[in-house]
């Protein structure tokens, strides 16, 4: 690099190995003006996070407002942007995918009280597909945070992540590009010095003991991460700033928890969520009326004094082992599962468990269907997609639909993560799939919902999975060192507890896992009983439930759903069946009306809604490449005679010729005293020439066949 020589006074640079690689922070030299600045260099990988906030509380709003930006430039991979406009637009799916990972772990750790705007942007400078830039944007967040006079959890302290691989029986932190493709798992793990703050996991039916190995190896390679953002901390950290904190009436709130805690006991005492609140409008109109021109604030501070006295009864109960609804800690609501549902779509499946309902479908379509991507990554298409949508209707509100928002995103992509690993590869099964998940009714774990829906979608379609998934949340409420675990969490578990633990897998072993949390990190006791308890309650699921409905895929496709061939061929000869400027190809697909897409391996898939005509066209593609192999014999029509011998068509437009003293075994004085042209005959090839003449015998052919014959 060659520059002008300057002077940055406050730059310093803090080194670290990771995963053998080496990963560097800088600050002091880039975005000064932001409260806090990191330049992250992970291998070749690099990312500028900046972390900033206003100077003045959000006026109007009763929560935190974070936002998380994941900027993905094209530039870092060395391309120029695709479409009209040949600039970066809106986030890629990963890319808000990216930004929620980050926002997950750090959100629990800002006072809950800050109502200042923070936007911390993660900027993809370039990109070592060996290195993930997820990784280089957390570590280089949670640096830029805590070095920054934005308040954050001292108490806690800096968090970091690493990724998890495993293969052969050992983990692997942070694999390369190369160790991702055969990696049995790929997890993002984030933590503090002392707790688990995050869990993004995708695995091939991981058992839970694995599972929660790989947990604790992630956490011992965050530890000196966490040490090296501490020591940035001690030598250039700002001194943390006063913020107005969002106004409260204790004494309000202390005289409505006396008068009225068992009003909201019964309340909140039920398993339907329409009553509970109903029975809380009543309460709140009661509280206004009683209240409000002594405490005329109570109209702005109505959402935070409901919110802290319905968690303090969720949190009483719970802790008792008492649940809003009466169901023991491990007991799951009711459940009840159909398929399909939906006529001439190409699978359906209705999954329902208490008051969360989900409808997902399945379209089947040919490969050319793959979603075609333009991202920093190296994936450039997706064969298998899953949609996750939540309308307004599914909690009883009354909004206008949207583009799709963050949150479908990420529980889109968690069902994704949870089905992908039990499809039929490409070779066994040439179909694009697509599944779109339709959240009819929301009272909680409406992602795991998706995962069920899917797994009886894609069974009713009849596509062959290597196995039924099922998913599950599992809450959490604590009180100092005393906590407890429950699952299949509802709506008010969720928003009143401390935990979200999905967990999505097989009989066998886990396939996804997404952890969120509103307190300051889990221990490894909380992981291990989170897991254990997941697993027999998705068990229960599948056994109780799903399977009764549909043991197995069906046998066959649905009558709309397009048929498929896939055949490989030498990619040498792709050129023959393409033709030049595509004519070869174009007329078989007038001819049959079969779609062909060919790849470049040589891979060949062809689709119809008429089995024949992949047939038909399948045979033509077989006819085009075809290659005539010595010592093989071929059943074929004399297309023309010489006075030398005769032609034979092996194959459309593919010929040889038997020479007239390979006819017989006897000496044959005219060829046509044994074949005239269209006769059909057994032929044996004995050579091919320099100039690809194909030279038969018919007598050799004979031969042979009356050997085989008789040893039969």
């Amino acid at each position: 690099m060659i520059t002008h020589k300057r002077e940055f006074p406050n730059h310093k640079v803090y080194s670290m190995t990771l995963a053998g690689r080496p990963l560097t922070l800088e600050v002091g030299k880039l975005a000064e003006l932001a409260n806090g600045a990191v330049l992250v260099r992970y291998g070749e990988t690099t990312v500028l996070v900046t972390a900033t906030a206003s100077a003045r509380p959000k006026a109007g709003i009763d929560y935190f407002p974070l936002a998380v930006d994941f900027e993905e430039k094209i530039y870092a991979v060395g391309r120029i942007p695709g479409g009209y406009l040949r600039r970066e637009g809106r986030p890629s799916e990963r890319g808000v995918l990216a930004a929620r990972m980050i926002d997950r772990p750090m959100r629990p750790l800002f006072p809950s009280d800050l109502r200042n705007d923070v936007v911390i942007t993660c900027t993809v400078l370039s990109v070592d597909h060996d290195n993930s830039p997820e990784i280089a944007a957390m570590i280089g967040a949670s640096a830029a945070v805590c070095i920054s006079d934005i308040p954050f959890s001292e108490k806690a302290g800096p968090i970091a992540a690493v990724s998890l691989g495993l293969k052969d029986g050992e983990y692997i932190i942070n694999p390369t590009s190369k160790e991702r493709q055969t990696s049995e798992m790929y997890c993002t793990i984030a933590a503090t010095g002392e707790k688990i703050v995050m869990i993004e996991a995708g695995g091939n039916e991981i058992p839970e003991d694995v599972m929660f190995g790989g947990i604790i190896a992630a956490h011992e390679a965050i530890k000196p991460i966490v040490a090296l953002i501490n020591q940035m901390v001690a030598d250039v950290g700002k001194p943390k700033f006063e913020y107005d904190k969002a106004p409260f009436n204790e004494e309000l709130f202390n005289k409505l928890v006396e008068t009225s805690l068992d009003e909201v006991r019964y309340a909140m005492d039920t398993d339907d969520k329409n009553v509970r609140e109903e029975r809380m409008n009543a309460l709140i109109a009661k509280w206004i009326e009683q209240y409000g021109e002594t405490y005329p604030e109570i109209n702005d501070q109505l959402d935070e004094i409901t919110y802290r006295i319905q968690k303090k009864v969720v949190k009483e109960w719970l802790l008792q082992g008492k649940r809003v609804d009466g169901r023991r800690m491990d007991e799951i609501r009711p459940l009840s599962a159909e398929v399909g549902l939906v006529p001439k779509v190409h699978g359906s499946g209705l999954f329902t468990r208490g008051q969360t309902q989900v409808l997902s479908i399945v379209t089947l379509g040919t490969v050319s269907d793959a979603q075609r991507l333009d991202t920093i990554y190296e994936e450039e298409s997706k064969r298998f997609m899953h949609h996750y949508n939540f309308p307004s209707f599914s909690v009883g509100e009354a909004r206008p639909s949207r583009s799709t928002s963050r949150r479908e995103y990420g529980h889109g992509a968690l069902a994704e993560k949870a089905i992908e690993p039990i499809l039929p590869s490409l070779e066994d099964f040439p179909y694009t799939i697509r599944i779109v998940s339709e959240v009819l009714s929301s009272n909680g774990s409406t992602s795991q919902g998706s995962i069920c829906g899917a797994t009886l979608a894609l069974m009713d379609a009849g596509v062959p999975i290597k196995a039924p998934v099922a998913g599950i949340s599992c809450g959490l409420i604590s009180d100092g060192d005393k906590w407890t675990t429950f699952i299949d969490i509802q709506g008010v578990e969720d928003f009143h507890g401390e935990m979200d633990f999905k967990v999505g897998g097989t009989k066998k072993g886990i396939t996804a896992i997404q952890m969120d949390l509103k307190n300051d990190g889990l221990t490894y006791d909380i992981i291990k009983n989170a897991l254990e308890i997941t697993r027999e309650a998705r068990i229960n699921i599948l056994d109780n439930c799903m399977l009764p409905v549909i043991a197995e895929p069906r046998k066959e496709l649905a009558p709309t759903a397009p048929k498929m061939i896939a055949m490989k061929i030498n990619p040498d000869k792709i050129r023959e069946v393409i033709g030049t400027g595509g004519k070869v190809i174009q007329k078989i697909v007038a001819e049959t009306g079969a779609k062909i897409d060919i790849e470049d391996d040589g891979s060949i898939f062809i689709a119809s809604m008429d089995i024949e005509a992949c047939r038909a066209a399948q045979k033509t593609i077989e006819n085009i490449i075809f290659e005539p192999e010595i010592g093989k014999l071929y059943y074929g029509k004399v297309v023309r005679t010489i006075p030398i011998g005769a032609f034979v068509e092996l194959a459309p437009g593919k010929d040889g010729m038997i020479h007239i003293s390979k006819l017989e075994n006897r000496r044959v004085e005219k060829v046509e005293d044994v074949l005239k042209e269209g006769d059909m005959t057994w032929v044996k090839v004995t050579d091919i020439d320099d100039r690809g003449r194909v030279n038969l015998s018919r007598r050799d052919a004979l031969r042979e066949m009356k050997t085989k014959g008789q040893a039969e």
